[in-house]
């Protein structure tokens, strides 16, 4: 896939997510079915054109919420279309508006957000946010961080998640091992690892995706941030973990080499996720979009914030976004009122339940339906809890080649193909120069 100014595209960090949410070939169909043609306006009514890419029970949620709007708001009709998910919604929008077709809303991975945001077509939502009821100030930090480029606001928050540990407790009782606990520390993390891993039972300590896409990527950047890098330096023109980064390989490095961790050869994680939900892997590193699948597997389960090398609580989030795209005044002004609707607690807690979504919110976390919902989910809490400290990767055009080039780090020294230092050199190489490119 390509973002608008030719380069290559990284998935979003929820990639494990919606690729849980696409293998069902049956959604995929009714997903493809032909919808009413949108756009225009008919006796007063303005129509307006909704790419959402969900499948399963985040398609029914989601379309469930266009229902009742339109209920709400006899004077606009939002039509659900596209036949794609959201995996292919960047190529699809990026095909639409080099054609001039495009739709007044589409569900855009956050770390595609900012070269979409390229094109003119995209709306400022600023004023949109702003005006809302609920403050923008109320929105969790990485939600508003996800969606501002340059300053300015060019998508409504979609989707929040965080990643934490999941632990199978059974296998910490048999491997004669203490559940771990806020505060620990990648060493930590690195020694249950080996001393959860049983070779013969064909048990492994943790889990890592191998195939270098963002879903590789994004674990690291916590430990990056942790130890006091970035993803780009302060002066933009060269990456910001050119020391951090080789640290951070190592920590990996030495899960590989005790064979402690199971590496994922195969897009989406879903192999990984497999690994844990049968019951082979002591910790695996995820999200709560994961927990009803681990709850279905009857997994007896411990949630614990990320480990970390200082000490301090810190995680990264991976928002997802709802872009509007101008297609003249009335039909943009309607855009623009469906997603601050969407986005407010009342719906917003209902999305969150239905899709496995954390909220967006300050205001949505305190409602009785989504207090009810984390109470009655173990480790929920844990997830929303570490919002108050998640960062987000910069909505930067070249986070696509730094990704693919990290990637391409990680999954050679997990594989023992290169040493940390040599392989953050071979990517410092890479992102450097495509961060020198105009923009």
């Amino acid at each position: 896939m390509e973002v608008p100014d030719g380069t290559p595209s990284a998935r979003s960090a929820p990639s494990a997510r919606s690729a849980r949410r696409a293998r069902s070939a049956h959604a995929r169909a009714a997903l493809a079915a032909t919808c009413p043609a949108a756009g225009g306006e008919s006796g007063g009514r303005v129509t307006v054109e909704l790419w959402h890419g969900q499948t399963d029970t985040a398609r029914t949620a989601i379309e469930a919420l266009v229902d009742r709007f339109n209920r709400e708001h006899p004077d606009i009709r939002v039509v659900p279309g596209a036949g794609v998910v959201a995996d292919a919604m960047l190529q699809k929008v990026t095909a639409a508006l080099a054609s001039g077709a495009y739709p007044d809303i589409a569900y855009i991975f956050g770390s595609d957000l900012a070269g979409v945001a390229l094109s003119p077509q995209v709306a400022n939502l600023t004023d949109t946010m702003d005006e809302g009821p609920t403050p923008w100030k109320n929105y969790w930090p990485a939600a508003r961080a996800a969606v501002t480029v340059k300053g300015q606001v060019r998508a409504a928050p979609a989707l929040l998640d965080s990643l934490a540990v999941v632990c199978n407790k059974k296998l910490f009782r048999e491997a004669g091992v203490p559940l771990p606990e806020p505060g620990w520390r990648w060493r930590d993390f690195q020694d249950v690892a080996k001393r959860l891993t049983d070779r013969e039972r064909g048990v492994f300590g943790t889990g890592w995706p191998g195939v270098g896409d963002e879903d590789t990527v994004w674990r690291l950047w916590p430990m990056v941030w942790d130890l006091g890098g970035d993803v780009i330096h302060e002066d933009g023109r060269s990456i910001g973990f050119a020391d951090t980064g080789v640290r951070a390989l190592e920590t990996v490095a030495a899960l590989a080499r005790d064979k402690s961790v199971y590496i994922d050869p195969k897009p989406g994680s879903d192999q990984m996720y497999q690994v844990f939900l049968s019951g082979r892997m002591g910790m695996a590193v995820t999200g709560p979009w994961q927990l009803p699948d681990i709850q279905q597997a009857k997994v007896d389960y411990h949630v614990v914030p990320l480990p970390s090398y200082s000490g301090r609580p810190l995680t990264i989030s991976g928002p997802d976004t709802w872009a509007v795209f101008d297609n003249g005044g009335a039909r943009l002004k309607a855009a623009q009122t469906f997603v601050r609707w969407l986005t407010q607690p009342e719906q917003d807690v209902r999305w969150d339940i239905d899709a496995g979504s954390l909220p967006l919110s300050r205001r949505t976390e305190a409602l009785p339906a989504w207090r009810k919902k984390s109470a009655g989910t173990p480790g929920l809490r844990t997830f929303t809890d570490t919002l108050e400290t998640a960062r987000v990767r910069p909505v930067h055009p070249a986070y696509a080649q730094i990704s693919a080039a990290l990637g391409e780090a990680i999954v050679s020294v997990l594989l023992g193909k290169s040493t940390p230092a040599a392989a953050l050199r071979r990517c410092a190489d890479q992102a450097n120069a495509a961060l020198i490119i105009p923009r």
